[in-house]
């Protein structure tokens, strides 16, 4: 008689209410490339707010030099008006980019009294021994570890946010100071080019001599 072939045992079937562990390694790896996304945001935001900064100050220098030399007429004095308001509002947005303010909801738990990733948290040590032996306790608890850096990712994420809403509207206002300072730039080298086209076309001087 021929020989019944063995079968083999099926694997074990997972129950489907039974929760999946979770995978640390995996988890930590995708909070540390958000972590670097945002890291770069935040650089570029500063980036970008310095070179407004420095170009808003040329501008402003450039401004304020042959601001005494303008011979006021209500355009002028308009313009000068909207450029002021303008760009002090750049110059406070900037500033809030830079120095944000920002309050940040803190966990009270019982165990994690500081953030050792930050340097507020850091100096809240009284020594390097105090700070090494809080971060190995933290470090050898997963879920508190992966905690840590997912509320520093939340952090970073909440002061980017803050960042960008004003350097919108600092963007926004650089334009209109910039934009006000050409109009005056171009009404005053209008007024200087009124003599020569009178020279040119006397039939013209009513029109050109007549005020904005």
């Amino acid at each position: 008689m021929p020989k019944a072939s063995k079968k083999e045992p099926a694997p074990p079937k997972r129950s489907p209410g039974r929760p999946r562990k979770p995978d640390y390694e995996r988890e930590l790896a995708t909070l540390f490339q958000i972590l670097g996304n945002e890291n770069q945001i935040l650089m570029r935001t500063d980036q970008k707010a310095f070179t407004l900064l420095s170009i808003l100050g040329v501008f402003m220098v450039f401004f304020i030099v042959h601001f005494l030399k303008m011979q006021m007429t209500w355009f002028i004095f308009v313009f000068v008006l909207v450029y002021f308001v303008a760009a002090l509002t750049t110059i406070i947005n900037l500033i809030l980019v830079i120095v944000p303010r920002v309050r940040s909801e803190k966990a009270k738990e019982e165990d994690d009294n500081s953030n050792p990733l930050f340097f507020a948290g850091i100096s809240q040590y009284k020594s390097s021994r105090g700070y090494s032996k809080h971060l190995r306790s933290v470090a050898s608890d997963r879920e508190k570890t992966y905690t840590l850096f997912a509320n520093q990712v939340y952090s970073l994420g909440m002061i980017n946010s803050y960042k960008y809403k004003h350097l919108r509207t600092a963007i926004t206002s650089f334009i209109v100071a910039i934009s006000s300072e050409l109009l005056i730039i171009m009404a005053l080298a209008w007024a200087r080019a009124i003599p020569f086209f009178i020279q040119k076309f006397p039939a013209l001087e009513k029109f050109l001599t007549s005020p904005f």
